[in-house]
């Protein structure tokens, strides 16, 4: 049985963002967008050494991409 997913999260993206996430979905073959942020999800909750947010950091400070639109990194050690 499938459960119900009943809790919405809007994200916004950089267009270099939307297109990393767009090339995964396509290479891995992903039903849509929402399943591919979900993989990811899944496989960022699953890596081992992921760092937890230090109080007071801002949004940006935690984007996709290296390089990408934030200047204070991605939130990675």
């Amino acid at each position: 049985m499938i459960e119900k997913r009943e809790e919405r999260l809007q994200i916004m993206l950089d267009i270099q963002e939307l297109r990393a996430l767009d090339n995964f979905r396509f290479k891995a073959r992903m039903p849509s967008r929402a399943a591919a942020v979900r993989e990811l999800i899944r496989r960022g909750l699953a890596a081992e050494g992921f760092n937890t947010a230090e109080e007071g950091q801002r949004s940006s400070t935690f984007g996709v991409l290296d390089g990408g639109s934030s200047s204070e990194g991605n939130g990675h050690a």
